[in-house]
């Protein structure tokens, strides 16, 4: 079924002090994006930038999510660090309580609870680790949105469980043919009017190509793009303007969800 109303997502406050990645600044970011997921200080982020980016998110009425990541500021939380369940999970109810409190500090909640980078993927296959994140969310923050991908763990997980849950399609990562995104370290320059096409591709025919260049089904109510992928102000600007064109309509994830639901 196609896509007609979509939300977008993006990274962002992923710095650290006089520490920056990538060369968008998140204000020029943040009008072409509907919904932000913001480091909460383990692999980037401090008080004082998770204070402004909330705020930042704020005043444009963007929905206000969390980042969670592993406890790796020199890796970018880009790197598998091991740890039992309850020490992982407890490292992400850590992050969501930090940055749910500068939400209720701008008079926003907290709409979304995205995991960042290698905990994202591990979660992805690791089921038992799923269970015990989406028990915690379902305690701490039962009316968040969990992001993740739609072939993962942790999308069976919080279906299993009743958990309101988005699934994303990423517009600036490539597929491979189990329906997984290709985990990568780091992500030159891309082609801004190519990645308009993939994303608009997927919402009218359900489909992405992938690595090994067959098309494969794709189901999915937010689009990702990353902050720190070098043209990532080029790639808001494409990716939105492909979607306006192509008559699919940005909105809330909450709007979207509800019309999931309602379907």
């Amino acid at each position: 079924m196609p896509v007609q109303v979509v939300d977008i997502n993006c990274d962002m406050g992923e710095a650290f002090g006089q520490w920056r990645l990538g060369t968008t600044d998140d204000a020029e970011l943040i009008p072409y994006i509907s919904s932000a997921s913001i480091a909460a200080g383990f692999h980037a982020g401090d008080p004082n930038l998770m204070d402004a980016t909330v705020r930042l998110a704020a005043h444009h009425g963007v929905g206000v999510g969390v980042h969670p990541g592993y406890r790796d500021l020199q890796g970018f939380g880009r790197r598998k660090i091991g740890g039992s369940g309850d020490e992982i999970v407890n490292d992400m109810v850590y992050q969501v309580g930090a940055l749910r409190e500068f939400a209720r500090r701008h008079g926003t909640n907290l709409q979304h609870v995205k995991p960042h980078g290698a905990l994202y993927m591990e979660l992805a296959v690791n089921e038992n680790l799923s269970r015990s994140f989406i028990q915690a969310m379902r305690t701490i923050a039962p009316n968040s949105y969990v992001f993740c991908m739609d072939v993962s763990a942790t999308y069976r997980v919080a279906i299993e469980a009743g958990h309101p849950v988005v699934r994303e399609f990423y517009a600036d990562r490539d597929y491979d043919h189990t329906g997984s995104i290709v985990f990568a370290r780091h992500v030159n320059r891309l082609d801004a009017t190519a990645i308009a096409q993939k994303c608009v591709r997927a919402c009218r025919d359900g489909v992405v190509r992938t690595v090994e260049g067959e098309d494969i089904p794709i189901s999915f109510e937010s689009i990702c793009f990353h902050s720190d992928t070098p043209n990532s102000l080029e790639l808001a600007r494409a990716i939105r303007s492909g979607l306006i064109e192509a008559g699919i309509r940005i909105a809330p994830v909450s709007e979207v969800y509800d019309q999931l639901v309602r379907a």
